[in-house]
């Protein structure tokens, strides 16, 4: 499941420049919350965004169903 995404810009080493974001993520009361309920821990993907071009860091995760449902309806 996809728990959080955020657009960083053309840079040369984007693994570097997602590190701040994913930190300020975890810090939030949404990232709080799965980083206590996740099942593994969460797993980042960065993929180009040719439209933008900028990188798409996606932050997926398993979560139970009950935790899905809640995240779900309290986070999107």
């Amino acid at each position: 499941m996809i728990l959080h995404s955020f657009i960083i810009a053309d840079v040369e080493d984007p693994e570097i420049y997602a590190a701040g974001p994913i930190l300020d993520w975890q810090k939030t009361e949404e990232g709080k919350w799965v980083m206590e309920n996740v099942i593994e821990h969460p797993i980042f993907h960065i993929t180009l965004d040719n439209d933008a071009f900028a990188y798409k860091v996606i932050i997926t995760g398993k979560l139970t169903p009950e935790a899905t449902t809640f995240f779900t309806l309290k986070y999107k």
